[in-house]
């Protein structure tokens, strides 16, 4: 303690009373005493970043690419929500990486790995399945053929995918001040994630654990873990890779070849650049008098005006098209409050507004399949960052249906049925107008786009639907579907080979 006074030239406390410069200096000491110990302990925390860093080939990395197969999961669209995600058969997966402008690119070849294919993400389809999910600074968007869709949804899940890759949460510790405990690395990147590395005995990252914004669950807890390394080329990399999501498995991966400081030129392409708030925009087109199909997106709301006020169907994505949808109800009525949103069922796309609804204080009817997973979910805390939801302090209310339930003003009725038997989901819900002979209903029949040449087989679901009018004795003149576009019924009809 003397020795440190000296050398800062401060008095000798022990000797004499401070005079009150003196006691100045003497707090300003001890704050350095106290301090210096942390300062070490950074730079240690330095040191052995760089030290795994060392180990695994990693200070010359700037891209890598990776190759493999395996399986994964389709995460959100479970055919129950105490289910597993659906699971697929990837047959070629490559993973290209550029950490000096924080790209990265995905391209997967997979094939339906569950008979019968049940829940959600594009199934059934027949044969192989090619995906593309790119991310550049902060944009992303997916591939589908020669066009790119802008997906900002999906921007933080694929940057956090980007810095958890084995070499990416070291570069990224040590950009975002990691802490280094033992063989435990942890940081935070404010907004986006959460990141705690394990390291094992060769200072090779084992396993991570995360936690991400998720619109319908809040903190969204996700884990990697890596093993069996081997060298490529003074690269140290892992031949599995095992990713868990909200504790149901998302990846099991082979890896098969891996190649460093490749040329990964990922460029945002123009569309994308110009695209801004594609969640925000919003058209309109009423569909009988009192009801609005509510579009302008990849999801749609329905709104239903009663006497005293008005019923949502659906509230999707996130809070910015929630936001976005609940200002187009007050334009469309402005004299009547929402009394009940109608959630088809729990697949993310499609609940993802929900969290939003019930910072409104707006009830959510849902089947009962869906009932319990939907109240954990708009109870759940979101600090990583909060939502409308979290900065409100409420928690959301949630009534259930089973087969059928009905709302009526007395003059307009509401039907909402259970879509019995199709193989998307064990519980989704559509809504009827008998006097308006409207049917809204979700993912069970995505009519196609205009002038595409049929499906090669008719889509189990598609004859599900058709099945259920006819079984509830339903007269439907046009399907209001919430992707696509207002469709007949006969065109459902023609679609599955059936007559009118």
């Amino acid at each position: 303690m003397r020795r440190l006074l000296d050398r800062l030239a401060l008095p000798d406390v022990t000797s004499a009373p401070p005079r009150a410069g003196a006691r100045t200096s003497l707090v300003l000491a001890a704050a350095l005493v106290l301090l210096l110990p942390l300062a070490g302990y950074a730079q240690d925390g330095r040191a052995a970043l760089e030290n795994v860093a060392k180990a695994m080939g990693a200070t010359s990395v700037k891209s890598i690419q990776y190759s493999g197969s395996g399986t994964n999961f389709q995460v959100g669209q479970n055919f129950s929500p105490d289910t597993p995600w659906p699971r697929f058969i990837v047959k070629s997966y490559t993973r290209a990486v550029n950490y000096d402008n924080a790209s990265i690119r995905d391209e997967l070849v997979r094939l339906q790995g569950e008979n019968p294919p049940r829940g959600g993400g594009g199934q059934p389809f027949a044969g192989e399945q090619r995906q593309i999910f790119v991310a550049s600074g902060d944009f992303a968007w997916n591939v589908v053929g020669d066009v790119v869709n802008p997906t900002p949804i999906a921007l933080v899940d694929r940057q956090l995918q980007l810095w958890t890759t084995p070499h990416g949460v070291v570069k990224a510790a040590m950009a975002n001040n990691a802490t280094v405990q033992g063989r435990s690395i942890s940081f935070a990147v404010p907004g986006r994630f959460k990141v705690q590395a394990t390291l094992d005995a060769q200072n090779l990252v084992e396993k991570i654990d995360a936690v991400a914004p998720n619109a319908v669950l809040g903190d969204l807890p996700i884990e990697i873990r890596y093993s069996e390394y081997k060298d490529f080329a003074g690269v140290k990399f892992p031949t599995r890779i095992r990713q868990t999501i909200g504790a149901y498995p998302a990846l099991d991966l082979t890896v098969s070849d891996v190649q460093a400081n490749l040329a990964v030129d990922i460029a945002v392409p123009d569309p994308i650049k110009q695209t801004h708030a594609p969640y925000g925009k919003v058209a309109t087109q009423m569909a009988a008098d009192g009801v609005w199909y509510i579009t302008g997106g990849t999801h749609h709301s329905v709104l239903i005006e009663m006497k005293d006020h008005v019923i949502l169907v659906e509230s999707p994505l996130n809070d910015e098209r929630a936001a976005a949808v609940l200002a187009e109800v007050k334009s469309l009525v402005p004299s009547k409050p929402i009394k009940y949103v109608i959630a088809t069922h729990h697949h993310f796309d499609h609940a993802g507004g929900l969290r939003a609804i019930a910072a409104e204080g707006i009830p959510v009817i849902a089947h009962d399949v869906n009932k319990p997973f939907l109240e954990k979910a708009l109870a759940a805390p979101a600090t990583i960052r909060p939502d409308r939801l979290a900065k409100s302090g409420k928690k959301g209310t949630v009534e259930g249906m089973r087969d059928k339930r009905v709302l009526t003003d007395g003059a307009r009725i509401v039907e909402l049925h259970n879509v019995a038997g199709n193989n998307h989901h064990a519980g989704v819900v559509m809504v009827y107008l008998p006097k308006e002979k409207l049917l809204v209903e979700a993912d069970v029949y995505n009519p196609p786009a205009p002038n595409a040449p049929p499906p090669p087989t008719v889509n189990s679901n598609w004859v599900n639907l058709s099945d259920n009018i006819k079984r509830l004795n339903l007269t439907v003149d046009q399907i209001l579907p919430l992707h696509g576009r207002i469709m007949p019924l006969a065109e459902l009809h023609k679609s599955i080979g059936h007559g009118h």
